[in-house]
């Protein structure tokens, strides 16, 4: 039976649960920064000893993937657009085989901390809770959406009718916002820039025992990425069906899109004391997860890249506490920086530019630097700025100049079902007007929006601009005496990476050890002491 639909504000419940998930979510930090007090290295604290195991690691990339804006963002662009974003998991699979057998090979036989040089456990465990909380959140969402409409069958049925089941869109121009290829090559590229070379998600992969571990990580996640998209994607149409004929948000009974989610929990989920907490405790979990994991990475870098290369007399000791310091600088910087943030109203359209114009470059920069041995410093340099100011140029001419309907293909929005006493309020009167201005451009201005680089898919930004960073750098590179360079190869991805592996022997020690390893890997490059070992087996394996 189906409690009844009641929307309000929160409760004493509510409330009690959504205090009650961050607290323990600071209770772990707590822990694990108490336990380890006065034992851990910059490495303990940054990396985890590099002794994490790949269930726990798999859970928190997950969980740095699974922010607030996809939790509020991704049904809504289902409910407005469709589930033709469904295809993303053909892309995050090859995000993930990317990541495992290109990335992760080079940054784990290096060694290094930070993914740009010459407390990780605790965030990672903290993930590990926040992830299961947002999936418990979404699944609670979905079960009462189905209860109510009396089925899933008749979900299905209302999205059909609504043309949100647009899985068939198979056109291949580039300026049309999500079609099956827009999706699978644009968002590869894309999120590869988040999985193969952001510091967030090299630091955690790296803290795995051994590569083979971290390997498995980034599988295990993937499974995880698929259960997050089904989950907001059966969200999304979960909300259609119900407001599909009087959508709260031209109706005036929310301001924002990113407001659709907490209304539907708060209409459906009303008269069930907690779970409308659970919920916005899943929110920001989503970003907390974020957050802390972003702190972490930034900590890593700072001592890394900019203390440890130029205040070489630092003990351990000073570096682990300046570690925790710059932790604690940096989410002091985030409070404030958050609550500037809102005064300047919504930033999800700029977050996004903002992510491909600076993600997918850098993408093209370690790609070039990995892959091709006579890329050099000038045209690395050249083919960046290059890249940059293509992606830097296109994005922000996208936000002047909007693409018209007939690229992002919005589906229709209907009130024909409100009550009369619910109208809209002048704000949203305004918001149509503005739409229906800008839906009827003349014929010529739509002609010429289409052909403008302006209306590229969001998701080919960062696919373009990882090419001309290559292109350049190479033509770059080659006009420099970029062939007469002398290489370190263990910076290069090598066929042995992909190909060449050695049985492992029992270690010294008795313990069977059923890891294998490429042969090639170096023993200076590692400075873990699990697969070291390792790899001095490999190398007697070999000599024999």
């Amino acid at each position: 039976m189906a409690a009844p639909v009641t929307s309000g504000s929160f409760s004493v419940w509510n409330y009690a649960v959504f205090v009650a998930i961050l607290l323990i979510s600071a209770l772990v930090g707590i822990y694990h920064a108490v336990t380890g007090r006065g034992r851990e290295s910059p490495e303990g604290f940054l990396l985890g000893s590099r002794q994490m195991s790949s269930v726990p690691v798999a859970l928190s990339l997950t969980a740095s993937f699974m922010s607030a804006v996809t939790l509020l963002g991704a049904p809504y662009d289902t409910y407005h657009f469709g589930a033709v974003n469904i295809y993303f998991a053909i892309s995050y699979m090859f995000v993930v085989i990317l990541s495992a057998e290109v990335f992760l090979p080079i940054f784990y036989r290096l060694g290094v901390t930070s993914s740009y040089e010459g407390g990780l456990k605790a965030v990672v465990w903290t993930d590990v809770f926040q992830i299961v909380i947002m999936i418990i959140g979404l699944v609670a969402i979905i079960v009462q959406a189905i209860i109510l409409k009396g089925g899933i069958s008749n979900v299905l049925n209302t999205a059909d009718h609504g043309g949100r089941l647009n899985f068939w869109n198979f056109d291949p121009s580039p300026f049309h916002r999500h079609t099956f290829w827009t999706i699978v090559i644009g968002g590869t590229f894309t999120w590869t820039g988040i999985y193969g070379v952001n510091q967030a998600q090299v630091q955690r992969y790296i803290s795995c025992k051994t590569r083979t571990q971290a390997k498995v990580a980034l599988y295990l996640n993937l499974v995880g990425l698929w259960i997050i998209l089904v989950c907001t994607v059966l969200s999304g149409l979960a909300m259609y069906s119900l407001y599909h004929d009087c959508d709260p948000w031209t109706s005036g009974k929310v301001k924002a899109p990113d407001q659709l989610m907490p209304y539907m929990v708060l209409d459906i989920l009303g008269g069930y004391p907690g779970l409308p907490g659970l919920f916005v405790a899943c929110a920001y979990s989503g970003t907390l997860s974020t957050v802390s994991s972003s702190i972490n990475a930034l900590a890593a870098v700072t001592v890394e890249d900019l203390i440890k290369p130029y205040f070489t007399t630092l003990s351990e000791k000073k570096l682990a506490w300046i570690s925790g310091a710059t932790s604690l600088l940096f989410g002091a910087v985030c409070i404030g920086m958050a609550g500037l943030a809102s005064l300047m109203g919504s930033l999800l359209q700029a977050a996004l530019s903002i992510f491909g114009i600076v993600g997918g470059p850098i993408l093209g920069l370690f790609t070039l630097g990995m892959l091709f041995p006579w890329a050099n410093c000038i045209g690395g340099v050249v083919g960046l700025l290059t890249g940059f100011a293509f992606a830097l140029w296109i994005g922000i001419g996208a936000l002047i100049q909007p693409p018209p309907s007939e690229i992002t293909v919005p589906l229709n929005l209907s009130i024909a079902g409100c009550n009369v006493s619910q109208s809209r309020n002048r704000t949203s009167w305004a918001t149509i007007i503005l739409l229906t201005t800008v839906t009827k451009m003349s014929s010529k201005g739509r002609a010429e929006a289409v052909k403008s680089l302006y209306s590229l898919s969001y998701l080919y930004l960062s696919t373009f601009a990882i090419l001309i960073v290559i292109i350049v750098g190479l033509i770059v590179s080659l006009l420099t005496g970029g062939r007469k360079s002398q290489v370190d190869m263990d910076l290069l991805l090598n066929w042995t990476d992909l190909m060449c592996y050695c049985p492992m022997s029992s270690s010294g020690d008795g313990i069977e050890v059923s890891e294998s390893v490429p042969c090639r890997d170096r023993v200076s490059g590692n400075d873990n002491p699990t697969f070291s070992r390792m790899e001095l087996d490999c190398s007697e394996n070999r000599k024999t």
